[in-house]
């Protein structure tokens, strides 16, 4: 193999696949990036045979081939002047010579062909505007379960039904749902659930945002596949019931708080400042406005035995009753960071109940949030 390609293409393409990369597997070439050409182009893969991820990008092929080279292999390229990059592979070594400007290197590889096959390409079943689902992905992910103890909530379901893509996301702590509209229409519902690592990928990879994406649902195997205009990400699904998320979000509320956003995340950041060695939870405390045409508020208090108080004040439109209850502040955080409003509303029953987080005006996104106990 001989191809010759820009040094900004080629970093490029290999940061798209390079956190597939499984070097911890006990199969060495899942350790390597595979480089192959095809036509006049230079395909990229990493696989770590749950999550494959496939680049194509323009070269100039002098002589077609294939090889897997290791992680030295883009660690080298991110540190290349911006010049052509010519790559000679020795079929007998299994070896890539890189040149690029005054510099050589030889890396040593694995042959091509031990690498695993991947998906690269799919008819799509959806087409979404790459916004929207960037916005759907992130407004979920951050909700779903960091540990496997319950496999299932590690991922992300996808809800396919009428017109309506519904994603949603829970860890047993709290809960995140985004609906959007969709221009295919299924008549009969279906349901995945996507590896919350797979989806982070896509929002990653997803640049131009104005591009569509299309989904290729799975068909004979039980896989998803992304396709973002050159790269193609291809996962498995997690296999198990999703919880009833529905019965999750509450339907009334004693309190809603109106506030705006900013200034509700400012009081959030530096209250869990002091909130860590509480297992960050906070106080937050509604008052309805004392008098007519005064505003409510909202008080958010963190304790720390090593590190002080703190107590910070917003005002807020309130309907209800007084309030207070406790909620993880760092929970509070992460979804204050991709509501992407200006004003966003809190409700809830009171201290033993849930909290609900959504955007003034918008009923197509909802965080739950369960309760702390309050500690004075």
């Amino acid at each position: 193999m001989r191809v010759s390609i820009l040094q900004d293409q080629l970093a490029k393409g290999l940061g798209i696949v390079s956190r597939v990369v499984d070097t911890r597997n006990p199969l060495p070439v899942l350790a390597n990036v595979l480089l192959a050409t095809e036509d006049s182009r230079l395909k990229i893969a990493a696989t770590n045979l749950e999550l494959s991820i496939v680049t194509y990008i323009g070269a100039k092929v002098d002589r077609s081939g294939a090889i897997t080279l290791p992680k030295t292999f883009p660690d080298l390229v991110n540190t290349l002047s911006p010049e052509k990059v010519e790559i000679v592979v020795d079929e007998a070594t299994h070896s890539a010579e890189v040149r690029c400007g005054m510099t050589r290197s030889v890396i040593k590889g694995i042959a091509g062909s031990e690498f695993p096959p991947v998906p690269e390409s799919a008819e799509a079943d959806v087409v979404m505007q790459g916004r929207q689902l960037k916005e759907m992905i992130n407004q979920t992910v951050f909700a779903a379960a960091r540990e496997e103890s319950r496999p299932i909530l590690t991922g992300i379901l996808m809800q396919f039904e009428d017109d309506v893509l519904t994603m949603a996301a829970a860890d047993g702590y709290r809960l995140a749902v985004r609906k959007a509209r969709l221009h295919e229409t299924f008549k009969k519902p279906r349901s995945i659930v996507v590896p919350a690592r797979a989806l982070s990928e896509v929002a990653r990879i997803i640049v131009d945002e104005d591009k569509e994406v299309g989904i290729a649902l799975p068909g004979e195997r039980e896989q998803v596949t992304f396709l973002v205009e050159n790269t193609t990400v291809s996962s498995s699904l997690l296999q198990g019931k999703f919880p009833d998320f529905g019965a999750i979000i509450p339907k009334s509320y004693n309190t809603a708080a109106t506030v705006y956003t900013s200034d509700l995340l400012r009081e959030c950041k530096r209250a869990e400042i002091f909130a860590r060695d509480n297992a960050y939870s906070g106080r937050f405390i509604v008052h309805p406005p004392r008098a007519q045409g005064e505003p409510g508020q909202v008080a958010l208090v963190a304790k720390s035995a090593e590190r002080g108080e703190y107590e910070g004040f917003v005002d807020a439109g309130v309907e209800g009753n007084d309030l207070e209850v406790a909620f993880n502040i760092r929970y509070m955080i992460d979804v204050l960071n991709v509501i992407g409003e200006e004003r966003v509303i809190l409700e809830s029953n009171g201290s033993a109940h849930a909290g609900v987080i959504r955007p003034e005006n918008r009923d197509d996104f909802i965080s739950v949030i369960m309760p702390m106990s309050v500690q004075r």
